[in-house]
């Protein structure tokens, strides 16, 4: 028998529909109620179009060096996620080395 599983996001929005505040839980998840995040990026494959569609959202408070460092993470996920799903090592690299070249760009670690 399947499981069926719910996520959640709840998307507080301003007069201007500016998210201020972004929160989500899932069943599945390790803790109980509703998480607080600053930022989302979701991304579905429509199986009938052959597109991507995205929900991109971040609340006025995520902070510009935050943001960087969420889309380094970003970077390096997308090539932990590819590995999986393709067996291919050899171009999954290419995110890291990419991800290492866009914080070297930024100078995301000379900050801290």
């Amino acid at each position: 028998m399947n499981k069926k599983s719910e996520i959640k996001f709840l998307i507080e929005i301003d007069e201007n529909k500016m998210p201020q505040t972004i929160h989500w839980q899932a069943d599945d998840a390790d803790f109980g109620g509703l998480k607080e995040a600053k930022t989302m990026m979701l991304s579905l494959w429509d199986k009938n179009d052959n597109v991507t569609l995205g929900i991109d959202l971040w609340t006025k408070d995520m902070l510009v060096d935050d943001m960087n460092l969420h889309f380094y993470q970003i970077i390096l996920k997308l090539g932990d996620t590819y590995r999986k799903s393709t067996s291919n090592p050899e171009v999954g690299k290419m995110f890291d080395e990419f991800a290492s070249q866009y914080a070297e760009k930024i100078k995301l670690f000379d900050k801290k």
